[in-house]
């Protein structure tokens, strides 16, 4: 793994076409957050490492009911959602 330090408006070039730039760091230690912003080709899948995880299961869970693919993400993206504005109250406007 890879570890590096970056500052608030710097950069990691990921390959030829992905960016990720430092946005805002608040807090510090254990409860600091960073928004990242990632700047990538339409198409470049960009999950939260959760996010990719539920889906797995979701998947998964859905191969072994036989249910419709489509269904599952539409319920795991709206999970996803309901859950960011737990977690994010203040970003609702």
């Amino acid at each position: 793994m890879l570890v590096l330090t970056r500052k608030v408006n710097e950069a990691i070039i990921v390959g030829n076409d992905v960016i990720i730039r430092v946005l805002e760091v608040k807090g510090a230690g254990a409860k600091a957050s960073v928004k990242l912003g990632i700047q990538a080709p339409r198409g470049t899948k960009v999950l939260r490492e959760e996010i990719e995880r539920e889906v797995a299961q979701e998947m998964s869970r859905a191969a072994s009911a036989g249910k419709d693919i489509a269904t599952v993400m539409t319920r795991v993206k709206e999970e996803a959602e309901k859950r960011e504005k737990r977690e994010n109250p203040q970003d609702q406007r």
